[in-house]
């Protein structure tokens, strides 16, 4: 990954670093075991002081997306290994088993044939089956029901995928209820902690996520002559947009990114003639004419890792068991 700092974007340093490496992640630009460079030589690549930089390290580790390892060096974690083996599921699983049983003996029933009687249930929704609840936690509802849908399309039948945002799950108890049932919950690697806290009761994963194919194939058909605004919501989120919209649209070469909080984005946004403009940026569109040509910089969860992490998962729940693999990366 080309950690490559822009001086020229409203945005400090130590949020670029710190921003780079974590949608880098996220978006499936850093992969799980990849190295990283080290304190020293990211600092002198990027020209800023070693202690920024051991900084993010150390913020970056305690989030869990990073580790080092003595006499090799930094690494994007493997934190999905980690997190399985720590499952509490087994326990709670153990301890609803033992409940089942003396609840049934103290009802007089034999322990023959409480056994027959669960390996019959058993037999019953395996060969039956059931349909998985998948549930699709992300931060803005528009954008979120659009990843349920790409995933539901993906899974097939005998799954169903729901969106919820964040702020639903804080705020309303129904949609907190609702998300605890699920049997799998997705959501983004950067944010997989915070919905984690929030149902921990219940599976999370996540997923990278890539630009969707219309936004690619809207950047690449600009006029090379275009004027672009990039806009994000979030400034940490900013260089990697700016990157990513760079790779797509190579060939234009005037482009001037910025946040929707920033005082000149007004004057930003009269010079453009084309404004690309972040998921959860939308009140741009209030801003700019009318004729103005807008691009919704918007992502869509990466097919591998819906084969990878997701599919297993609600296969596991037909058979009643947890696939053996890692989370997410």
């Amino acid at each position: 990954m080309d950690f490559r700092i822009d001086r020229a974007l409203p945005v400090p340093i130590r949020t670029q670093i710190k921003g780079l490496i974590e949608y880098g992640i996220a978006c499936g630009e850093l992969q799980a075991g990849e190295a990283l460079p080290s304190v020293r030589d990211l600092a002198e690549r990027i020209g800023v002081a070693p202690m920024t930089v051991s900084q993010v390290y150390g913020e970056l580790k305690s989030a869990a997306l990073i580790e080092t390892r003595p006499g090799s060096g930094t690494f994007v974690a493997e934190s999905g290994q980690s997190r399985m083996a720590a499952r509490p599921e087994a326990i709670r699983l153990r301890r609803q088993i033992d409940a089942l049983i003396d609840e049934g003996l103290a009802m007089g029933v034999r322990a023959s044939d409480l056994s027959a009687l669960v390996n019959a249930r058993l037999f019953y929704r395996t060969s039956v089956g059931r349909r998985i609840q998948v549930l699709m936690v992300g931060l803005f509802a528009e954008a979120t029901t659009s990843y349920a849908r790409f995933i539901a399309a993906r899974l097939g039948e005998g799954v169903t995928v729901e969106p919820l945002t964040i702020a639903a799950i804080q705020r309303k108890p129904d949609a907190r209820a609702r998300a605890a049932s699920a049997d799998l919950v997705v959501t983004f690697l950067t944010r997989q902690r915070e919905v984690a806290a929030l149902l921990p009761n219940t599976k999370v994963v996540s997923v990278s996520f890539i630009p969707s194919e219309e936004t690619r194939r809207a950047l690449a058909s600009l006029d090379p002559r275009t004027n672009l605004a990039v806009v994000s919501r979030f400034p940490d989120f900013l260089p990697i947009m700016k990157a990513g919209v760079q790779r797509f649209a190579p060939h234009v070469s005037q482009m001037v990114a910025t946040t929707i909080d920033e005082p000149d984005l007004a004057d930003v946004l009269e010079r453009s003639s084309v404004v690309v403009y972040a998921t959860g940026a939308e009140t741009v569109l209030t801003i700019i004419e009318p004729e103005t040509p807008a691009i919704e910089y918007r992502h869509t969860p990466d097919p591998a890792d819906i084969e990878r992490i997701i599919l297993p998962w609600t296969r596991a729940g037909d058979e009643g068991g947890a696939p053996q693999q890692r989370e997410a990366s």
